[in-house]
């Protein structure tokens, strides 16, 4: 297999130019105007930030790729999908309060926000996954699935689980649904916290399989009988449902790689990664710690696995930033690591995801690095 083209450009601007024009110039230089967007409708699938955590990338940057959208004549909106947890984010009036809260208005990005699965989380499609190792049917949320065209424009950023939070994650995590998402995370079934349980039984007139009962006011879910949709989960106003999370992480890579792969298949895809504001965490936290490392420049790719290969190659060439999480674990190991990522999350194998992406058919890790100027 040929080496995946994946184009660089560093966050150095001169007079009379500036970012934005910058990240405009790379992604029409990596070819996104090869895709007819004409009259099509594009998702851009990016992180809002979660309220309270300053990390996420700006909205400046979402209307930048907006506006090349538009003037390829197609149809931009900015999504993403509903969180497994309980936060700024975990229905759709929520999620757009906090996308709005973190300026991503319409006004500002020059298109719309939609909530890809809906009010409650629930609104998605099953999608088979060609060469599916762990998962049949991906459970992604409708309007990405309605979009004629994919585009990531993600925040390359560690992550206490994975390894990292890139391309492949900002798609396949994000895209899925909440029963999606549960399914990612999780080797069993939902369960009741029962001391947050107040026996509303909203839980049994949601679920189609008879699965939960209420017994002296409290809620239990006979895992015999639930098939693992997360409805439950939306439903409850006490939040007292939850998914087990109990899945290991390599496990939870590869269903990663694996809904990716269902949400790019047969259709065109493009992909962004700024890598700024390395922070150690998700973009879920409602806080960001200090930068891991200097900021290093936007990359773009027609393939998600060599994109974050590049990124991950660019995080680990840079010196750590004394006072970081990072930092501070060479402070006191002394030699140094050139895996950052395992450094600040030694739980964590970033590369269980690419290795499964490749295997399965969704990209190339072997890339061929093309500056912009």
């Amino acid at each position: 297999m040929s080496r995946s083209k994946v184009y660089f450009t560093n966050l150095r601007a001169k007079a009379g130019d500036n970012l934005l024009d910058k990240l405009k110039r790379l992604i029409r230089t990596a070819g996104i105007g090869e895709i007819r967007f004409q009259d099509q409708y594009a998702a851009i699938k990016m992180h809002f930030g979660e309220p309270g955590n300053l990390a996420f990338l700006r909205p400046n940057y979402a209307k930048a790729v907006a506006d090349v959208v538009k003037e390829l004549g197609g149809k931009p909106f900015l999504t993403d999908c509903n969180t497994l947890y309980v936060g700024g984010r975990k229905n759709a009036l929520d999620h757009i309060d906090s996308a709005y809260g973190n300026g991503f208005v319409p006004y500002a990005t020059g298109c719309h926000v939609l909530i890809a699965d809906g009010l409650k989380g629930s609104d998605d499609v099953r999608v088979p996954v060609e060469n599916g190792e762990y998962v049949q049917e991906a459970k992604i949320g409708r309007a990405v699935m309605d979009a004629d065209v994919f585009i990531s424009l993600s925040h390359f950023k560690g992550h206490e689980l994975t390894g990292f939070g890139g391309a492949l994650k900002n798609i396949g995590m994000g895209c899925g649904s909440r029963a999606g998402k549960m399914e990612m995370h999780s080797a069993g079934k939902p369960y009741v916290n029962q001391d947050d349980c107040v026996g509303c039984g909203r839980c049994i007139k949601i679920c189609a399989h008879g699965a939960p009962s209420v017994t002296d006011r409290k809620a239990s879910i006979d895992t015999d009988k639930c098939v693992g949709c997360g409805r439950c989960i939306a439903i409850c106003p006490k939040d007292a449902i939850k998914a087990a999370q109990d899945e290991a992480n390599d496990i939870l890579n590869c269903k990663i790689a694996e809904y990716a792969k269902a949400v790019c298949q047969n259709r065109p895809h493009f992909h962004i990664s700024l890598v700024i504001d390395v922070s150690p965490n998700c973009d879920c936290h409602a806080e960001n710690d200090a930068a891991i490392v200097p900021d290093v420049g936007m990359f773009a790719s027609f393939d998600p696995v060599a994109l974050d290969v590049a990124c991950a190659d660019a995080v680990n060439a840079q010196p750590s930033i004394g006072g970081s999480v990072l930092g501070e674990a060479f402070a006191h190991h002394q030699h140094e690591h050139r895996d950052h990522f395992g450094k600040v999350a030694p739980e964590t194998n970033w590369e269980s995801c690419i290795e499964h992406a490749v295997k399965i058919g969704l990209g190339n890790k072997e890339y061929e690095l093309i500056t912009v100027e």
